[in-house]
């Protein structure tokens, strides 16, 4: 199992850097960032400095859109990126949540999206394509090599990843839903010719590691980590609103904790403390988080990587990130075969 560090861009930089490449230095093999252009600093300009930095330390997006770059500049920075480090960066792309909403327009649609996944990785790659009926080619690139991860969680996204992305990206830790979106995007892969093992399968969700399982230790890491039941509650709300509470396409398990849920305010969007997040409660939090001793997050990463997951990517909005990626660089990656 590989793993990852997913971080905001958050000024200044230079301690996202190093961030980075502590992680590096634990074993990690990824390194994720946010992109939403108003709440955090341009992530693209940091992965330079990331990358210049480190020596193997993949670096990417934990996701970009189609909409707030057109195609070809984000090709073509991507493509700029590998020529300087070599091929050390992966695309990861969804509609498009806060990044789009915080500019007052709506996340893109999945057509677009599957689109855009095939052109940007074709630019990127050297490879013509089509940009708004406009045929394309970037003529300097050479030996470009772009894998495109996409992140989703209804019923048509999970098909356009089975179909088109290199990777699936999940935005939480669940066992039972793990289970269920991967068996969905491999089905997809399957039927449009795919060997379905060819997606790469990343989970991604924030982890925090206590001294031990007291009540007060995990009281306090579900504190910490409750914000993230809000943003995956605002992917949850869309597919309730297209889908419909019980319609069977969405499992109950994933929509049923929104109930009490009522808006969200994306200037605390993936932070400690988040007061739109006061409606998660402790189930969730423990279900889609990694919290607890060393040897807690061993048992679920296990479990995770026998249902196919490839890569752990560990969500670092808390107090303790220094400390989290030490405990995973000395005893957790050990335990899962990275490092």
């Amino acid at each position: 199992m590989d793993f990852g560090l997913v971080l905001q861009t958050d000024p200044p930089g230079s301690a996202v850097v190093g961030l980075m490449r502590r992680a590096e230095r634990n074993g990690f093999r990824y390194g994720w960032t946010f992109d939403s252009a108003v709440l955090w600093q341009e992530p693209f300009v940091i992965y330079s400095r990331i990358l210049e930095h480190t020596s193997k330390l993949i670096v990417g997006p934990m996701v970009t859109n189609p909409g707030t770059r057109t195609w070809e500049v984000t090709a073509s920075t991507f493509a700029t990126l590998n020529d300087m480090y070599g091929n050390r960066t992966v695309c990861g792309i969804g509609r498009g949540d806060s990044a789009m909403r915080v500019a007052g327009r709506r996340p893109n649609t999945l057509a677009r999206l599957g689109e855009a996944i095939e052109v940007i990785r074709d630019l990127a790659e050297g490879r013509e394509a089509v940009v708004d009926g406009q045929p394309l080619r970037i003529p300097w690139i050479r030996d470009g090599r772009l894998p495109v991860w996409m992140a989703a969680y209804g019923p048509k996204a999970l098909a356009l990843a089975g179909r088109k992305a290199d990777g699936f990206i999940l935005q939480l830790a669940d066992p039972f839903l793990t289970e269920w979106m991967i068996k969905a995007v491999r089905e997809a892969a399957e039927q449009a010719g795919r060997d379905p093992a060819s997606v790469a399968i990343c989970v991604a969700a924030p982890a925090y590691v206590t001294a031990d399982d007291s009540p007060a230790a995990l009281a306090h890491a579900r504190d910490q980590c409750r914000w993230f039941g809000g943003m995956v509650g605002n992917h949850v709300a869309d597919l309730v609103t297209r889908y419909g509470e019980h319609s069977g396409l969405v499992p109950e398990a994933l929509t049923a904790y929104i109930k009490e849920r009522q808006g969200y305010d994306y200037s605390h969007h993936g932070r400690a403390g988040n007061p739109s997040t006061d409606f998660v409660p402790d189930e969730i939090v423990d279900r889609f988080c990694l919290l607890g001793p060393p040897s807690a997050h061993i048992a679920r990463l296990k479990a995770l990587r026998e249902l196919g997951v490839d890569q752990f990517a560990v969500y670092a909005m808390h107090d303790a990130k220094e400390a989290t990626i030490d405990a995973y660089g000395t005893g957790i990656i050990p335990a899962l075969g990275g490092g």
